[in-house]
């Protein structure tokens, strides 16, 4: 008996060790989700938040970058659409004006998991006759008291001159981050392209580029516009990449993908 209460008590401190270490490990991975809502409107053609909101639950993200985010506008019924999302998944939410648009206002928004301890919305340039962008950025802390940036936008649809110039912009102002930085959205531009070969000199993409998995349209995806990218490169190392293809939420597959973040 003896003998046994001796072994235990030299197995305890090992075990508070191991656990303490997966604890450590797990607090420095951030799960991103990128997902364009579609102004909330279902591809049923209704108006189903709850729809948007169980894939957000589902896919259990620490932050999410919404595009296409309608702020008490006329066709979204005046609703906040970030702060009710932000409501229904139980995340800080935050909207990022893009422009004025039907009766409120358009743009990005984020969904944080954690307190946020600051935040800017940077306008993009855009081409005349284009809809403008931004850029819509959180800085919170960790659990494990690690610092971090989370940016979410949306590129041109309109042409890739529009884009291009957004990339260059993006990489322009956030490479001057002092804290590791995640940058996810609908790029609306291909792997390959000069949009994503520009910002690409900056962050680091997490898709294959072997066999980039497709994320548009949702109910049949054919092409990949939808990115999770991150700097500095050497901070940040990739777990898992998803693709959630939802037909009914939006005509995007959201885009969840799991980082550690890496020591100094």
């Amino acid at each position: 008996m003896k003998a046994k209460l001796v072994l235990l008590l030299l197995l305890f401190p090992a075990c508070l060790s191991l656990k303490s270490q997966e604890k450590a490990e797990s607090s420095l991975k951030v799960k991103v989700l990128s997902f364009n809502i579609y102004h909330g409107e279902t591809m049923k053609g209704d108006f189903d938040l709850e729809v948007l909101a169980k894939v957000i639950r589902e896919a259990n993200p620490d932050f999410v970058a919404m595009q296409e985010v309608d702020f008490l506008t006329n066709r979204a019924k005046k609703y906040d659409l970030a702060t009710e999302l932000g409501w229904r998944t139980k995340m800080a939410p935050l909207f990022g004006k893009a422009m004025d648009y039907d009766g409120g206002a358009y743009g990005e928004g984020v969904l944080s998991r954690y307190t946020l301890l600051s935040s800017r919305n940077v306008a993009l340039p855009f081409i005349k006759g284009q809809e403008p962008r931004a850029a819509l950025e959180v800085v919170s802390i960790m659990p494990s008291g690690d610092t971090i940036a989370f940016v979410g936008t949306h590129f041109a649809h309109e042409g890739k001159e529009g884009r291009i110039l957004q990339a260059q912009k993006i990489n322009e102002v956030f490479s001057k981050n002092t804290y590791p930085t995640i940058l996810a959205g609908d790029l609306n531009a291909q792997p390959g392209s000069k949009t994503i070969n520009t910002l690409e000199e900056v962050w680091q993409t997490t898709y294959d580029k072997e066999n980039p998995a497709f994320t548009h349209p949702s109910d049949d995806p054919k092409i990949k516009i939808d990115y999770v990218m991150f700097y500095p490169k050497h901070r940040w190392k990739i777990v898992e990449t998803k693709v959630i293809a939802d037909t009914v939420a939006s005509d995007h597959c959201a885009y969840l993908v799991t980082l550690e973040l890496l020591e100094e």
